[in-house]
């Protein structure tokens, strides 16, 4: 297989949502992910995993939903300005994955099978979308505010979803940090005996020694071990689930 790869900005749905894409080249067929972004936005470091999917054979796009609050913003701009209004309705992040996951089926070298990953905000919203739209496996790394609300004072209007969660679709993979405050060990405990009860499908490890954000590597919160562990057990769950 090529291991060329094409990127760019594209437009998708009848709204034209801006959003990035990453696809392999070769005929395929190839699965598809949604990139669902973190609190601090549309930026570099998310359009990077978007690339690190298509390399690995998936074809990933990432909807800017911010987009609509702050076009053409930059993505610090953009966060705050949308962080400011308490962030973006649970309902609207529904419809933009809907229609990422749409357009990513809709490519001449789709397979038919969708997935969806999120970090920080987005792990929470990809936990979220599981529940309301039609995916193939979800993957949750550290998602804040799923069961509870946020703190005081955080100015953001996130609700916590566990009436949701005997909806959700799909096998689900959850990646978290002992270390973390949101979620707290107490947090994810709580939501994988939620989703038991639901006879939901939750694969979950939690690293010592890693706290929020264990992901990103441009910040003093990247874990090297945790990060490559959670990358290869992102690629072998979706592996699985969505034919890659």
């Amino acid at each position: 297989m090529s291991d060329a790869i094409r990127a760019e900005t594209v437009y998708i749905g009848e709204e034209k949502i801006q959003a990035y894409q990453a696809r392999p080249l070769d005929p395929g067929p190839f699965p598809g992910v949604v990139v669902i972004h973190h609190l601090p936005g549309y930026d570099e470091a998310t359009k990077e995993m978007v690339r690190r999917f298509a390399v690995n054979g998936y074809s990933a796009i990432c909807p800017n939903l911010y987009w609509r609050q702050a076009p053409g913003a930059s993505p610090d701009d953009a966060s705050a300005f949308v962080r400011g209004q308490g962030g973006v309705a649970d309902e609207q992040i529904i419809t933009d994955v809907a229609t990422a996951a749409a357009a990513l089926r809709g490519l001449d070298n789709a397979n038919g099978k969708v997935g969806v990953i999120g970090h920080c905000s987005g792990g929470r919203q990809a936990l979220l979308v599981s529940t309301a739209v039609d995916l193939d496996a979800a993957v949750d790394c550290y998602g804040a505010f799923a069961l509870e609300a946020p703190p005081v004072g955080s100015g953001l209007n996130a609700v916590p979803i566990q009436d949701r969660l005997g909806d959700v679709r799909c096998p689900v993979l959850g990646l978290f940090g002992d270390d973390d405050k949101y979620p707290a060990p107490d947090e994810v405990a709580r939501l994988a005996g939620l989703l038991e009860e639901h006879g939901k499908s939750f694969e979950h490890h939690s690293y010592e020694g890693a706290g929020h954000a264990f992901f990103s590597v441009d910040r003093p919160s990247y874990r090297p071990l945790a990060a490559v562990d959670g990358w290869q057990r992102v690629f072998a769950f979706f592996g699985r689930h969505l034919g890659a």
